[in-house]
């Protein structure tokens, strides 16, 4: 038998042998939805809406940072009429670049997620050392700013190294998003200093990937979410899940995405009574209550 080298943080977990379990008030499916609040570098790394542009990129730059002027804004009022809780997925230069922004989730009372100080860098390519200070000085300002640490934590770009989550359970994180794009349920994971609980983060429903690289439509996103969150309703019965949902605001907060990402929340929020439309901190709150045989284990 030949054995492939695999990323070794948890072991296999077939959905169909795994313990069943409730979400509270016996729901079946948790919804969260994240945005992410990002600030870049001028001059330096980025996503591009259609084109690579040499440094200095303004066109690039400025894009982006739509999303901190006005899409957030636009973004927040849609959260707002269909009273949906968020977590912000959050650089900690946004708490310099515009306070305001981060201060708007903080009075809805919204989970704050680490999501390292730019996404102008990737922590893959980092030291050790450097991953270390830069986790500890994206927590430290969140936690000056919040009055409290994060719990969770997302690397920035999707880009964690080999010891990302060693790093991160070294400095207090209750769970980590990046490993949750394997599965539709909690599981625990591995790290030298102990286990480090994975929630469920989608590649799919992320809007970035989804409209930015491969080219889907505003409307072709939003069927996609429909799509996916009537699906893993229906199979819900069968097998309790989280619909995990992820939004750039420079990306679906421009107006003519907006209209469609309504539509997709409109029909989510048909179906409240039957879901716990929540954020991914008490998800993995929820999920570490549960008795030890409710859960996939990291050994």
């Amino acid at each position: 038998m030949t054995s492939l080298p695999s990323l070794n943080r948890f072991p296999y977990s077939s959905l169909r042998s795994r313990p069943d379990f409730n979400w509270p008030d016996g729901k079946r499916l948790a919804v969260h939805i994240a945005i992410n609040l990002e600030h870049f570098i001028f001059g330096e790394g980025g996503v591009d809406l259609d084109r690579p542009t040499p440094a200095p990129n303004h066109r690039s730059y400025l894009w982006r940072d739509y999303g901190n002027r006005v899409g957030v804004w636009r973004l927040l009022d849609l959260f707002d009429e269909f009273k949906l809780p968020i977590g912000v997925i959050t650089n900690a230069s946004i708490y310099d670049h515009c306070p305001e922004s981060i201060a708007a989730f903080r009075d809805r009372g919204d989970e704050i997620i680490g999501h390292g100080i730019t996404n102008s860098k990737r922590v893959a390519d980092m030291s050790e050392a450097e991953e270390t200070e830069m986790v500890r000085t994206a927590t430290d300002l969140i936690a000056h700013n919040e009055g409290a640490a994060p719990a969770g934590w997302l690397t920035p770009y999707l880009t964690p190294s080999d010891v990302t989550p060693d790093i991160l359970k070294e400095a207090g994180y209750e769970y980590i998003l990046d490993w949750g794009i394997c599965d539709d349920q909690p599981f625990w994971s591995r790290t030298r200093s102990g286990p480090l609980l994975a929630v469920p983060y989608p590649l799919e429903l992320n809007d970035q990937p989804s409209i930015v690289f491969r080219r889907n439509t505003a409307r072709d996103y939003a069927d996609m979410v429909i799509d996916h969150f009537t699906e893993m309703l229906r199979s819900s019965d069968k097998y309790p899940a989280v619909c995990s949902i992820s939004l750039h605001h420079f990306i679906v907060g421009q107006p003519h995405r907006l209209h469609h990402l309504r539509r997709a929340f409109a029909h989510i929020a048909e179906h409240r009574d039957e879901i716990w439309i929540t954020t991914p901190a008490k998800i993995a709150q929820y999920y570490k209550n549960l008795p030890e045989d409710q859960q996939i284990k990291a050994d």
